[in-house]
């Protein structure tokens, strides 16, 4: 970060420099992770640390007012009716959030149009603030993590779906409706699969780890002999995951390797695309699916910078991201902390 200058964690809003940060900005947040198979919950001080955590599975076949009555009382069971001292709690979620924090779209939680930070703001009796999670995770690393001190920076986060977050000119960018950084909605092939979005051949439907796992099936199923470690990891074809799949790849399975090998290209492709478009600085990789693929990421690399323009790939640096799982917990909690009350 460059000397004298103050990030502030949304477009609109910077605090000036006489004026002395709210008090509570020193006090712990509560970070809530909602993904599209589990749920994350974490007390959060002012410098990244997860003080306590614990994990609940989503459920994501409920309505979402009973996920979220879940939720409050998981709070409020592990840190009381104080919840640990909080002052603020922030979430970030597997979907596309409006600027009241209303989840418009999840794809992967089944969510239309649910006004989050309504529900959880009547229960806890707090300031909430709903920002997509992948913007939460990209937050958490910029702040505490492997992008710190980057003034532009694109995190890209592979997990059950893909999601994205930017940095612009020292600020978290949210986008006309808060929407920036949906990556995985990127066309990578037209008519291509179908996503969970409803729309074809997105970056989603080909390197989320629900599409990895699926494209594994089409392909045992079409191919049986050609994969049997892949389907004895995985103890039937049906069973097929994600993790199965990387799993067999370090292992040797010629199926496995070959559905790692066409993953890693369309993620270089979408990559080169972003990076030729947004040009940042640092480029910062997470998820699940990028941990288990973290000892190809050195090619992958240099797929993007051979397949990107030299003067967008110019000093530009790929890293993994260094806070792991916590993320989007650690981003959402020091967002909540940092964010303008409305």
């Amino acid at each position: 970060m460059r000397a004298g200058r103050e990030r502030s964690p949304v477009g609109s809003v910077r605090r000036s420099s006489g004026v002395r940060p709210f008090q509570r900005r020193a006090l712990p947040s509560i970070g809530i992770d909602f993904g599209g198979t589990k749920i994350a919950l974490g007390i959060v001080d002012r410098h990244g640390r997860v003080l306590d955590s614990t994990r609940l599975p989503t459920q994501a076949e409920r309505p979402a007012t009973a996920v979220v009555d879940e939720v409050v009382a998981s709070v409020r069971d592990r840190w009381g009716e104080q919840l640990g001292g909080a002052k603020t709690v922030g979430v970030g979620v597997a979907g596309q959030v409006g600027r009241d924090g209303s989840v418009l779209f999840g794809p992967h939680l089944d969510w239309h149009d649910v006004p989050l930070r309504s529900l959880l703001g009547r229960s806890l009796r707090r300031p909430v603030a709903v920002i997509n999670d992948a913007q939460a995770a990209t937050f958490g690393e910029w702040r505490f993590g492997a992008g710190r001190g980057a003034e532009n920076l694109l995190g890209l986060f592979v997990g059950t779906g893909v999601g994205g977050g930017l940095v612009v000119d020292g600020r978290l960018y949210p986008g006309a409706t808060g929407c920036a950084g949906e990556v995985g909605h990127l066309t990578v092939k037209r008519s291509g699969r179908r996503c969970h979005c409803g729309n074809t051949g997105c970056l989603d439907a080909y390197v989320g780890g629900w599409a990895i796992a699926e494209r594994a099936k089409t392909a045992v199923r079409r191919a049986p002999g050609r994969g049997p470690l892949l389907v004895t990891l995985a103890g039937a074809p049906g069973g097929l995951t994600a993790e199965s799949v990387v799993r067999a790849s370090r292992r040797g399975d010629p199926l496995a390797k070959e559905v790692v090998r066409e993953t890693l290209s369309y993620l270089a492709d979408a990559l080169a695309s972003m990076v030729n478009s947004l040009n940042p600085e640092t480029v910062v990789l997470g998820g699940g699916v990028v941990e288990g693929l973290r000892p190809l990421l050195p090619s992958l690399g240099r797929e993007v910078r051979a397949r990107s323009l030299p003067a967008a790939a110019s000093g530009l640096r790929i890293v993994p991201a260094s806070l792991g799982s916590a993320s989007a917990l650690v981003g959402a909690a020091a967002f909540a902390r940092e964010a303008p009350r409305r």
